[in-house]
C-alpha cells in the first residue's frame, strides 16, 4: 500500500517567481573568495600521469624543499669578511 504524501497548506501558498523578480545576477561574485579558501591545484596530465595521488604529490614536493635548504647554503657567499693582504 502506498503512502500518501500530504503537503502542508503552507507549502501551497508560495508564489513562483519569475526571472524579472529575482533581480539582476552577478557572474563571478564569490569567485575571489573561493579562490582564497579553496586549496585545489590543477595538474598538467604529464604531472599528473608521474604523481597520481596527493601522497606522491606532497613527498615529491617535501623532498625538493629540503634539497633546495640543503644547497641554499652552498650557493650563498660566506657572511665573514675576507682578510685583506698586506700591502707590498
Amino acid at each position: 500500500m502506498k503512502k500518501i504524501i500530504s503537503i502542508a497548506k503552507d507549502d501551497q501558498d508560495i508564489p513562483e517567481l519569475k526571472r524579472e523578480q529575482l533581480g539582476a545576477g552577478v557572474r563571478g561574485k564569490y569567485l575571489q573568495r573561493t579562490m582564497r579558501a579553496s586549496n585545489v591545484v590543477v595538474l598538467e596530465p604529464e604531472i599528473q600521469k608521474a604523481f597520481p595521488t596527493s601522497e606522491a604529490v606532497n613527498k615529491a614536493l617535501a623532498s625538493l624543499l629540503a634539497f633546495t635548504k640543503e644547497t641554499k647554503s652552498l650557493t650563498t657567499r660566506s657572511k665573514r669578511t675576507a682578510r685583506r693582504r698586506p700591502s707590498v
